[in-house]
């Protein structure tokens, strides 16, 4: 009878033991700064065979390797896949990774170089600066205008009203055509830069909504209010790629107003009074322009009436920076903190 119950508790094991499931788990790491390389490892933790598996970055296949390089890569997510091949089943598994800038930002505060008088009931959310004028796009529902403004004076010599449906954001000029985002209509407009007529929209791709724009050589660049910057191809109007804004730490989210100055892109941040300075290849955070003290200046306090607008003379190198309802533009120059 006890030799009958072994065998039969033997049976039940062996039994249970080929039935049960493989217990599979994707080892990398959860972050990675500097140095992006790293290798990736499936283990099952039971020691159960595993005949093969297939590493993904990004959705993209690997040819027969488990280990990545993200060195030239953009900063923040990463998604690694690993499709695990055991029996006559297959597992997949997927990690995220989120890859950091190498350096600390350098801090740079300011020096004020001049004021000049800036229309307090211009809710700025675009501005640029563009032979000799500011060109200025304001925002709020009923109240959103593009606008070409004399510097020294403020006087607005040209404007037009948008719908009053419509909620205006960040703006840029190219190619002799204005473009002009909107918050959450999932629409933008284009103009004639010298007429201001209007020529055609476009709408967004896969980014949220519309909160700033600026451009470079190639491409249109445009922020969401998220932490990313998306390349917009200027024929097409197509989102072509992005990246993420990271630090050395974290990322950092409501990129809003932009800018392109010698070669990086200077973005507001909503609610806070700094400029970023970012490397458009990975997003890394280079610098953080800290513009504490303007908004006091500038007759504004709280959290809505912030600091929002940067404009560049390429020329004269000259910076310009204003805010939301700011009765003043300021001409600023960065200084480094040792």
């Amino acid at each position: 009878m006890k030799f009958n119950v072994i065998i039969i508790l033997i049976s039940f094991f062996i039994l249970t033991s080929c039935n049960e499931e493989y217990e599979l788990k994707l080892e990398t790491p959860k972050e990675l700064k500097g140095n992006g390389k790293f290798t990736a490892n499936v283990i099952e933790k039971n020691n159960k065979p595993i005949d093969s598996v297939l590493y993904s970055l990004n959705g993209k296949k690997l040819k027969k390797t488990k280990t990545f390089d993200l060195s030239n890569k953009r900063l923040g997510k990463h998604v690694i896949t690993a499709i695990v091949f055991y029996g006559k089943k297959n597992k997949k598994l997927t990690n995220t990774i989120i890859h950091l800038a190498k350096n600390k930002p350098a801090i740079y505060n300011y020096e004020i170089v001049k004021e000049y008088p800036h229309d307090s009931k211009a809710f700025t959310q675009g501005l640029e600066y563009y032979k000799g004028f500011l060109y200025e796009s304001t925002g709020q529902y009923k109240k959103s205008s593009l606008r070409k403004v004399v510097l020294e004076t403020g006087e607005v010599v040209k404007k037009i009203d948008l719908e009053a449906k419509y909620f205006a954001e960040g703006m840029t000029i190219k190619n002799n055509k204005i473009y002009q985002l909107t918050w959450q209509s999932n629409e933008g407009f284009i103009y004639d830069l010298e007429t201001f007529k209007y020529e055609k929209s476009f709408g967004y791709g896969q980014s949220v909504e519309g909160w700033g724009l600026t451009h470079n050589e190639s491409h249109l660049i445009k922020t969401d209010g998220t932490e990313r910057m998306w390349f917009l191809n200027p024929e097409t109007l197509k989102e072509e790629r992005f990246i993420e804004t990271y630090s050395d730490k974290r990322k950092v989210e409501k990129l809003n107003e932009l800018e392109f100055i010698n070669g990086e892109i200077y973005a507001n941040v909503w609610q806070k009074n700094i400029i970023l300075i970012v490397n458009p290849k990975n997003g890394a955070i280079d610098g953080i322009l800290n513009l504490n003290g303007l908004q006091s200046k500038a007759g504004q306090k709280g959290e809505d009436n912030v600091l929002n607008g940067i404009a560049y003379d390429k020329e004269n190198d000259r910076l310009f920076v204003t805010g939301k309802n700011w009765n003043t533009l300021f001409e600023i120059k960065a200084i480094k903190k040792q």
